[in-house]
């Protein structure tokens, strides 16, 4: 195993790059790959070799926002905006039903389904960055996807 320090330096760059094309902010992103290199340092023990060591370290940045937007999430509930016109309150309303049905359906997909949909779409990423993570190849992504893609559009058509 290298040591920690080498792995920081290999790694650091890519994971700041995954992190920063998923939450499009780059204080967030610089933030969250300290994070995750002190999370991958604490639990590196863990580590079993099983997929490569960037994939780790993806899964561990991605836990890190993940976490880190439901706590931004629960401020913003503790301290909903005044501003917010009924118009404007009634079009968000509408937009977040649509919105939790998607994510509902989206959560009823099968991996590696669900994480490929999510990495295209919400993170942004190319299909051979997609399969770099996963340990892949860029076909196998495109495929992933495509299929996620169909089959999330089925689950919403036949439950809607």
């Amino acid at each position: 195993m290298q040591t920690f320090d080498v792995i920081f330096k290999e790694f650091s760059p890519m994971v700041f790059r995954f992190l920063l094309s998923l939450c499009g902010e780059e204080n967030l992103a610089e933030e969250l790959t300290a994070e995750t290199f002190y999370q991958a340092y604490l639990h590196i023990g863990q580590y079993r070799g099983e997929c490569k060591l960037e994939t780790w370290l993806c899964q561990i940045a991605k836990n890190a926002l993940y976490k880190e937007q439901k706590r931004q999430r629960r401020m913003t509930h503790q301290h909903p905006p005044l501003e917010t016109a009924e118009c404007t309150l009634l079009e968000a309303v509408g937009n977040r039903e649509q919105a939790l049905q998607i994510h509902k359906h989206l959560h009823l997909l099968k991996e590696p389904y669900k994480e490929v949909f999510m990495l295209r779409i919400f993170g942004e990423l190319s299909f051979k960055e997609i399969a770099d993570i996963c340990g892949k190849s860029e076909s196998w992504a495109k495929v992933t996807f495509y299929r996620a893609k169909n089959k999330l559009i089925e689950e919403m058509e036949g439950r809607l």
